[in-house]
């Protein structure tokens, strides 16, 4: 098939790595991939399986940039797109205008949990599926009522698992180290993470606790926030924050225990990678972790918000190096049946079809 993704975004992200995964591999997989993508996008440099002259720069800042649509349109009918397949928001209706004088079919990712805003019922009646990362977030699209609830389908998040079958040795000779990764903002439950790790080591003084990320925002403000909290709590010694990691299979490899504290997760895809690698799993019960994760099978679960259970169970599993094994075993074994990235892109063939005409 000849299938054309689109994405404004200008940093790499969950939902980029997804559309990365799965460009790259439908492309090995004898489909024609073509990319749009805003000017300098870091995203380019991802679509290593993509053709560089299937890929087209164009300014896509206004979610309805007519001169950005008209340009989008020509490109979709001259190359004979067969499927448009949008994954942010903004882009949505500029992909609808895209396939409004084509044969192409429309479809849509929605990574988030956020409410779509009503405009998206006027220029998005042409859809053919829409793809929710997780149950939760299909749950959230079919309550908006903004498309035909039979178009909603989920398909989870698939990762390359051969890329999270690493083990450092040095994990057995060095202090435990407890991980979280994801951007720097107050959604994610760094503070909490930041607080539990202070309880923590009233009793294990010698673990080392790391946050991989960035803030998303120019002002840097959440990183301040949350330098000031590690200050005041006295534990800048024990807590690092080692900003964004490229290699996330790398860092997940030298971690003991990884911890997501997130107050709201439409899907995890970092719980998922975490399981992959063979690494033990605290969360707290967002919506996406519940979805992910089979309390006391898989991981641990604790309320949102909850520091105290948070610092308890993460204590109770750094002294407990037979449960942190068989919970990362069970893990691994539910990450290789349910979340690979074959499933996901054999999934979502799957969609693509169904769209085609009868």
């Amino acid at each position: 098939m000849r299938i054309l993704q689109i994405c404004s975004a200008r940093e790499i992200g969950g939902g980029e790595r997804h559309l990365a995964d799965l460009a790259n591999t439908l492309a090995q997989r004898d489909h024609q991939l073509f990319a749009a993508l805003s000017p300098s996008s870091p995203v380019r440099a991802t679509l290593r399986s993509v053709p560089p002259e299937n890929i087209i720069e164009l300014p896509m800042r206004n979610s309805l940039n007519l001169a950005t649509a008209m340009k989008l349109s020509r490109f979709v009918r001259s190359q004979n797109i067969e499927i448009v397949h949008a994954h942010v928001a903004r882009d949505y209706p500029l992909a609808a205008l895209a396939t409004g004088r084509s044969k192409a079919r429309l479809v849509l990712t929605r990574h988030v949990l956020f409410p779509l805003h009503r405009i998206h019922k006027l220029t998005l009646r042409r859809t053919s599926r829409v793809i929710a990362v997780s149950q939760a977030v299909a749950e959230s699209l079919r309550s908006q009522s903004i498309f035909d609830r039979n178009k909603v389908v989920t398909i989870h998040n698939g990762i390359d698992l051969a890329k999270f079958e690493i083990h450092d040795p040095s994990r057995t000779v060095r202090k435990p180290r407890i991980g979280t990764a994801g951007h720097l903002a107050p959604i994610k439950g760094h503070e909490d993470f930041v607080r539990a790790a202070a309880l923590v080591m009233q009793n294990r003084p010698d673990v080392e606790f790391v946050i991989a990320g960035e803030d998303k925002f120019q002002s840097g403000e959440n990183r301040t926030a949350l330098e000031k909290l590690i200050r005041d709590l006295r534990v800048s010694d024990h807590v690092k924050l080692i900003g964004w990691v490229d290699d996330m299979p790398q860092f997940l490899s030298t971690l003991d225990l990884f911890v997501s504290a997130a107050r709201s997760e439409p899907f995890g895809l970092a719980i998922v990678e975490a399981m992959a690698a063979g690494v033990p799993v605290v969360a707290t019960a967002s919506e996406g972790a519940r979805e992910t994760i089979d309390e006391d099978k898989t991981g641990r679960l604790v309320g949102v918000g909850d520091v105290a259970a948070l610092a308890r169970v993460i204590e109770e599993l750094i002294n407990d190096e037979a449960e942190r094994r068989r919970l990362a075993q069970n893990a691994r074994a539910i990450a290789r049946d349910r979340f690979s990235l074959t499933r996901m892109v054999e999934r979502t063939e799957e969609v693509y079809e169904s769209t085609a005409p009868v």
